[in-house]
């Protein structure tokens, strides 16, 4: 009977696995997995166009390679359907699963926007491997380049704006927002990209959204804005964000927000249950937050396996760069904290812009970057909190 189950096999479900063998060679470990369990890296699925890389390409190991080098189990086309956290047993659609404690790993979920029109069905999300195999295929039939609408100008949109042009495809990015990478970016930074792009093969279409998409004549698809201007397209793909993956967690009466609840050491409201990665809603000095990034993810994939191993471990959360795929106009930012009053102090020299977001304190609380280097960040990183311009 496996003492540790695992639900997912993405990035997070993967880091833990490693981190826990690396702490214990010998509690048995099952990975149960909705699809076939093949690792690869989710954030390089918005710049595999400019890499090279079909979906295939991307798996860096299939779920039989990931058993033997790590010493597990893993059950692939196993689909989680319940939890008894009173007996400890998980539900599967192949059958009931006994744990001694269990981590959720199971990621999140593409927003549907809710469209109308005959192609609305038709349009695209990529969040998994196999998401990226279909576009792919779509892509495929077209030698001189698609169309290509994208739904949303946030840190995906953008991303794959820029990797689908550079791949010689004709991209439209839609967002109701002003500027592109409006929740993240400076004013000053989203104006460098859009100037970045203007020799590019990307259209903006900003202040709106999507209101309908429709099939023609020829078979390709329409999009019809809310401020009346239609856009032909052939592929449209939705790109507006993620809602994490709650519904199992919810069924078997775990707390949850915007995400599953975690304690400071990854602990659902049962003690039994961890949850990391995309589904987790994690506990930070300023309340709790959804952090759909690498770096926490590995933070908090560290400090589980310790616990799960017999050291229990807090979850230290630190403040790291978003850094953003986007070749043209490279960035890294650290948004402000949501709602924080102050503004954007902008810096340009030689090409290069500081952004920092300066509150009515006078303390920096986010910044951005332009031909970011590593250096560059860690100062600024070491320089949040504190008076702007620091003290002598």
């Amino acid at each position: 009977m496996p003492s540790i189950v695992i639900v997912g096999a993405g990035m997070a479900a993967y880091s833990l696995a490693r981190e826990f063998r690396k702490l214990d060679k010998t509690t048995p470990l099952l990975i149960v997995s909705a699809d076939s369990g093949a690792s690869y890296a989710k954030p390089m699925l918005s710049n595999a166009l400019a890499l090279g890389k079909d979906a295939q390409q991307l798996m860096a190991h299939s779920a039989q390679q990931m058993a033997l080098q790590l010493g597990i189990d893993i059950k692939p086309l196993t689909r989680a359907t319940g939890i008894d956290g009173a007996d400890r047993i998980l539900h599967t659609d192949q059958g009931d699963i006994a744990y001694g404690q269990l981590v959720l790993a199971i990621g999140a979920d593409p927003i549907r926007l809710q469209l109308a029109g005959d192609g609305a069905e038709r349009v695209l999300s990529v969040n998994h491997i196999d998401d990226y195999s279909q576009l792919r295929a779509q892509l495929n039939g077209f030698s001189d380049g698609a169309r290509i609408t994208i739904l949303g100008a946030g840190l995906i949109g953008c991303e794959f704006a820029e990797d689908l042009a550079g791949a010689g495809h004709r991209v439209t990015l839609v967002d109701p927002n002003q500027r592109p990478l409006a929740a993240l970016a400076a004013p000053a930074l989203s104006a460098g990209l859009m100037a970045a792009w203007a020799t590019r093969s990307i259209a903006l279409e900003l202040g709106t959204s999507a209101a309908s998409v429709d099939t023609d004549e020829a078979d390709g698809l329409q999009v019809r804005l809310a401020n009346g201007k239609i856009i032909a397209a052939d592929i449209v793909l939705s790109a507006v964000g993620l809602r994490p993956a709650v519904a199992l967690a919810k069924e078997s009466q775990l707390a949850t927000g915007r995400g599953i609840l975690v304690d400071a050491f990854g602990r659902s409201s049962d003690a039994a249950i961890f949850a990391l990665g995309d589904c987790a809603e994690y506990a930070t000095a300023s309340g709790s937050a959804v952090l759909p990034y690498v770096a926490p993810l590995m933070t908090a994939a560290r400090a589980i396996a310790s616990t799960l191993a017999g050291k229990p471990t807090a979850i230290a959360l630190k403040t790291d760069a978003v850094i953003v795929k986007t070749p043209s106009y490279k960035l890294a930012l650290v948004p402000p904290p949501v709602g924080a009053g102050g503004n954007w102090i902008d810096q340009i020299e030689g090409g290069q812009t500081i952004s920092r977001f300066i509150d009515a304190d006078g303390m920096l609380r986010g910044f951005g970057l332009s031909q970011h280097t590593p250096a560059l960040r860690s100062a600024l990183l070491a320089a949040l909190h504190q008076k702007h311009p620091p003290t002598p």
